[in-house]
């Protein structure tokens, strides 16, 4: 997975094409405008300034895994909802496979939280709180986890009141 296209959505179409098979079929053509609010989040801290556009690759890679789960993918559009779920977890895969190949368990951790939480919120009929899991994640991918998003993440699980 290289982080050398123009924007991180483009580098994830280049990334679902490399993988080949099925799946590098529905890889589409993003526009230079797509937004990639999460991988520009997580490339903005301190934690990854020496690899801005790999983590935003990555983390991008990953929403995209999320979209395919509860929404719409903006570079991968499988156009049956089994091949999405089965393209959702395999960006799942992709991304964090790539976070463990720069040894950054911190985010791996991280990623791996997002992913369950945002499958936590939908399944609860709570889409807004998925969204807000996936800001805090980007976030602390890129800055590191504070004591306070730690104690939010376990809150979320529990479904306590405020979240």
């Amino acid at each position: 997975m290289s982080a050398g296209a123009a924007t991180p959505l483009e580098a994830v179409a280049a990334a679902v094409r490399a993988l080949g098979g099925l799946l590098a079929t529905t890889a589409t053509h993003p526009g230079a405008g797509e937004p990639a609010e999460h991988g520009d989040l997580a490339a903005a801290g301190p934690r990854t300034v020496d690899r801005p556009a790999d983590y935003a690759l990555i983390v991008e890679v990953v929403r995209e895994g999320y979209l395919q789960h509860y929404g719409t993918g903006r570079v991968v559009e499988p156009g049956d909802p089994d091949l999405a779920l089965l393209a959702g977890d395999r960006l799942y895969a992709l991304g964090l496979a790539r976070l463990a190949e720069l040894g950054d368990l911190e985010a791996v951790t991280e990623l791996a939280d997002v992913i369950s939480l945002s499958a936590q919120a939908h399944a609860e009929g709570r889409p807004a709180v998925a969204e807000e899991a996936w800001r805090c994640g980007a976030r602390a991918v890129g800055a590191g986890a504070t004591p306070e998003h730690e104690l939010a993440k376990v809150a979320w699980r529990r479904g306590g009141p405020g979240v």
